[in-house]
């Protein structure tokens, strides 16, 4: 039947979700030493920033190349955003249990707001780190513009997040698919918003690459390059193919231009034998 085809939409669909699984589990793993999560979870957004864009990335491989070309900056960043949340739980704490009146409203406004940026930063973080190679300032400030630019983009990416905490609060049986795709479902969907925001901010060629404060990571360039010279390599070839059997069918029409060149030389032949035979 053709629903188990392959190249239907079903198998596709199941093979992006066994996909979305391995993936799944293999963030997990790699976030139980706790430091490694900025790691695993930036790993995870470089494979679903691929699937989102229609590419077949090989999940494991692809995880632990990016996990380990960003490990260094993805700890770090990690460990900042850890020690800026307690800061904030610690300034929260206070103000409710400390402060009254005006003051203690007027506190709470700031650190919402605060707590609001710090939050959408910590959403554009780990894709941007996947996808753009700086600093770890520029990195988190880049985040938090992106972030301010695509509010919209930024307010659904906040809902797809709390998509699975939603799904445990309805019924305590899912949390079993919660814990097999939480984490990477929620990841892909958020890198289809993704890939259409860094668009705007990949140069469009080499020179704006070397200007702009945003470039793709090395090894990501690398694997573009490569896949841009084998199609060239595999557009070669087929150029070649298609030479050949051009000059294949050269001889076939020689012979056929001659053969038409003889023809009327025989047919006059023919004409001229029966004027022969009547003038005798």
């Amino acid at each position: 039947m053709r629903i188990f085809n392959l190249d239907s939409p079903l198998m596709q669909f199941l093979t992006k979700l066994a996909n979305l699984m391995i993936l799944n589990m293999l963030t997990l793993v790699c976030c139980i030493p706790i430091v490694t999560a900025g790691a695993a979870v930036t790993a995870m957004y470089y494979v679903t920033l691929k699937m989102a864009k229609g590419e077949e990335p090989y999940i494991i491989k692809g995880y632990f190349k990016s996990f380990k070309e960003n490990f260094k900056q993805g700890t770090v960043i990690w460990i900042i955003l850890l020690a800026v949340t307690a800061l904030i739980a610690v300034d929260w704490n206070i103000i409710i249990h400390g402060m009254e009146g005006r003051s203690a409203q007027f506190m709470k406004i700031v650190m919402f707001a605060i707590s609001a940026f710090l939050a959408l930063t910590a959403l554009y973080v780990f894709p941007v780190l996947s996808r753009f190679e700086n600093t770890v300032k520029q990195t988190i400030k880049n985040s938090f513009l992106m972030s301010i630019l695509n509010l919209p983009k930024s307010i659904l990416i906040v809902i797809i997040h709390a998509l699975p905490v939603v799904l445990i609060l309805i019924s305590v049986s899912l949390v079993p698919v919660v814990f097999l795709l939480g984490l990477s479902v929620v990841a892909y969907l958020c890198s289809m918003l993704y890939v259409k925001i860094f668009k705007r901010f990949e140069p469009e060629d080499a020179n704006a690459g070397q200007s702009d404060e945003l470039q793709p990571l090395s090894f990501i360039v690398e694997e573009e390059r490569e896949k841009q010279e084998a199609l060239e390599r595999e557009a070669a070839g087929q150029s070649r193919i298609a030479e050949s059997g051009e000059a294949g069918d050269a001889p076939q029409q020689v012979r056929t231009d001659e053969a038409a060149e003889k023809e009327p030389d025989q047919e006059p032949e023919q004409e001229t034998a029966p004027k022969t035979e009547d003038k005798n």
